[in-house]
């Protein structure tokens, strides 16, 4: 019988390859942080599942929350961002914002 090399087995979830070949968690970088955030907002906002339980949920406060982080983020950060950086951030604050709306908008019509 011959084994499977580690390296050509999937890293668990979260991480990803370096060049050694080790599972280790992704560079930490301005990027990661804003998707990071934009998904925890998706999250909340019901659109995305929960991966244990599959279930969504919905907690407007908590997506509030995480768009006001974000436009910290813009505010503290303003000036020092390259232009993808800049573009990511404020796309992803517009997108967020509109859910939201949309969300408290269903809410409330309930």
């Amino acid at each position: 019988m011959s084994e499977q090399p580690q390296n050509s087995r999937p890293c668990p979830e979260g991480k990803v390859r370096n060049e050694a070949g080790r599972c280790v968690m992704p560079e930490v970088t301005f990027t990661s942080l804003v998707l990071s955030l934009n998904t925890t907002a998706l999250f909340h906002l019901g659109e995305l599942t929960h991966p244990e339980s599959g279930e969504k949920t919905v907690n407007l406060e908590l997506v509030k929350h995480t768009i006001d982080t974000l436009a910290l983020l813009r505010d503290k950060t303003t000036g020092n961002l390259d232009k993808d950086e800049n573009q990511l951030l404020a796309n992803i604050l517009y997108d967020l914002k509109m859910r939201f709306v949309k969300a408290k908008d269903s809410a409330a019509h309930r």
